[in-house]
């Protein structure tokens, strides 16, 4: 069995810190790297993807909305297709540009936070998501929460796609994520967290918070960067996977 490990990076910005970068990098086999919008800046761009590319670690691009203050978890509401594909486009771009002056190169794309959840559950949304992608390059591997309408966008748009479980989140009984503003939608038990992702990959299913088992194709599996202690819960996810005998690879981009 192969899984890729995906992990959120380059949310520094400024003199501001977010998260261990260089030590999760050591860790993933593909990162999503903040164009920022939500979170980032060129200087903390540049320097993530360097790492990546040092490191052998495929990149893509992290958009969300634009809100700094918010870390871009809070809905924006109003905006029009054209505007999402806009703002998408926009930040893809500024990736694919910074990967270029460092000669490594962006190969998928992830949605970001509020974004992402929105899209999860809206046609629009998604579908704007998907259409920018298309737009910029047809060939961009599109990152997608299992089960969701960004997995019927992603195939109308015919985007190659790969299914992404979340190792540090937890999951409601419709397959979506647990809101943030609830307690117990992080997870921080390492032991725990590693049991769950081996579990995951092996049965092809996520177990909800009131312990529905939800059946779900596991491409990636997502470690949050800015969790506090993520890169002991990375390093005790490798591990497991490894003595379950469990290969972690980037997936086929």
């Amino acid at each position: 069995m192969i899984i890729d490990l995906n992990c959120d990076l380059g949310e520094s910005f400024g003199v501001w810190p977010m998260g261990n970068d260089a030590a999760m990098i050591e860790l993933a086999t593909s990162v999503n790297i903040a164009c920022g919008y939500h979170a980032g800046d060129a200087d903390t761009m540049r320097t993530t993807v360097e790492l990546s590319k040092a490191r052998g670690v495929s990149i893509g691009a992290h958009p969300g909305y634009r809100d700094l203050h918010g870390f871009g978890r809070r809905p924006i509401v109003g905006l029009t297709a054209a505007e999402i594909e806009n703002l998408v486009a926009y930040q893809i771009g500024a990736l694919q540009a910074i990967a270029t002056m460092a000669g490594h190169k962006v190969t998928h794309v992830k949605a970001h936070g509020a974004i992402s959840n929105v899209a999860c559950e809206d046609d629009m949304t998604a579908r704007a998501i998907a259409t920018a992608i298309k737009a910029v390059d047809r060939n961009l591997v599109f990152v997608v929460l299992a089960n969701s309408k960004l997995v019927t966008a992603g195939d109308a748009a015919g985007l190659p796609l790969a299914h992404e479980v979340f190792a540090d989140r937890a999951y409601e009984d419709d397959g979506n994520l647990v809101s943030r503003r609830k307690p117990g939608s992080v997870l921080h038990d390492p032991a725990e967290i590693a049991a769950r992702v081996v579990r995951m990959v092996q049965d092809g299913a996520v177990v909800s918070v009131t312990g529905k088992v939800i059946t779900m194709r596991t491409d990636t599996v997502c470690i949050h960067g800015d969790t506090p202690g993520a890169v002991g819960i990375a390093r005790g996810v490798r591990q497991a996977l490894k003595e379950a005998g469990i290969d972690v690879k980037p997936f086929k981009t």
